[in-house]
């Protein structure tokens, strides 16, 4: 979910307390109105399936990259609206849906629907509309349920509210709802973030230096680089959550930290996908013990991270390939000892 990945069990009981039904009567949002709400949340799966199949559905002819692009981004909405339903669904069944998951959910939930139906905006420059994608509108746009979201989800009093609850308790993280071994996961790379990263990140940013290797050294003995692959290749064998954990929590120290470990993640994932058996066998076992570093080069000047759009290409030359283009920036180039890149092959 895109709400902070840790958070406080206490917080399961916190919306019967009579401080928060106060708060609540004050910003104008009691217990019933989020208690329809949630049960408009409920109405949404068989909404969010058809949204999902239009999207899925063929192109218009005279469509351009830019609807296949809005496509995908809303897809992505899409799917995160569903991981929110189910979500929310989870929490209250185990007790874990206190006054701030509960806040937060409809905030996501309103603001996404919004955006889907009103204007997505994918860049800093670029927003995309139903019309852009080939629709009039995207399926449910007038049901009760997405209109009373879109209404109320999202409410600047809901932010009040939630901003307040935030400040009283010193709380500003919501519960996700993690088992225990991601818990445990988290906890870790949090004290490591604080001893280890967070004292020394601002002089690193100021000096521009690079992250030292005995950092990354340290970081390689706790796993970051094989998390995600799998253990015959001499990997943790863990899944996408906790990289996700573990990103969210070195990054709380330094982004520069928190995106060592995505860049192997996606090298790992590339090899595992497309790679032979033999390069497998060569580059997943040293990535994955840290003695190759890889990054990722996507971003391109005219066309951002829409991969589909880049013109970066390869062409075949009797010893490799040659790469014609131009890159944005190349994440830890100065470090790498392998690059993923993304371009066009034979054009």
């Amino acid at each position: 979910m895109p709400a902070a990945l840790c958070g406080a069990a206490w917080l399961a009981n916190a919306a019967k307390s009579d401080t928060l039904t106060a708060m609540s009567a004050a910003e104008d949002i009691n217990t019933g109105e989020n208690d329809a709400l949630l049960l408009h949340m409920a109405a949404l799966p068989p909404i969010l399936d058809d949204m999902r199949a239009a999207l899925a559905s063929p192109l218009p002819p005279e469509a351009a990259q830019f609807c296949t692009h809005g496509r995908a981004w809303a897809a992505t909405y899409v799917a995160t609206l569903q991981q929110m339903v189910l979500y929310a669904e989870t929490m209250q069944a185990r007790g874990r849906f206190g006054a701030m998951e509960e806040d937060l959910t409809l905030l996501i939930v309103g603001e996404y629907l919004t955006q889907l139906h009103y204007g997505l905006p994918m860049s800093q420059g670029e927003t995309v509309r139903p019309a852009d994608m080939g629709f009039d509108h995207l399926p449910g746009h007038n049901h009760e349920a997405v209109k009373a979201l879109m209404r109320h989800g999202n409410h600047a009093s809901r932010r009040r509210k939630l901003a307040a609850l935030m400040a009283e308790t010193g709380i500003t993280e919501a519960d996700a709802g993690l088992d225990e071994t991601h818990q445990m996961i988290r906890d870790q790379f949090r004290r490591f973030a604080d001893e280890k990263v967070a004292p020394f990140a601002h002089d690193w940013h100021l000096n521009d230096t690079l992250i030292p290797l005995p950092l990354i050294e340290e970081l390689a003995e706790l796993g970051v680089f094989g998390l995600t692959i799998p253990e015959n290749y001499g990997g943790l064998g863990l899944g996408k959550q906790a990289m996700c954990v573990v990103s969210e929590e070195l990054s709380r120290g330094y982004i520069g930290v928190g995106s060592l470990g995505t860049r192997t993640d996606i090298a790992g994932e590339l090899i595992l996908q497309n790679g032979t058996q033999a390069q497998k066998q060569k580059y997943l076992p040293i990535i994955a013990n840290g003695s190759l570093l890889p990054t990722a080069v996507f971003t391109e000047p005219n066309t951002g991270s829409d991969l589909a759009s880049l013109a970066t290409r390869a062409e075949k030359t009797d010893s490799g390939y040659k790469i014609i283009g131009a890159k944005t920036w190349i994440t830890h180039a100065a470090r790498t000892d392998m690059i993923s890149r993304q371009g066009h092959a034979g054009r």
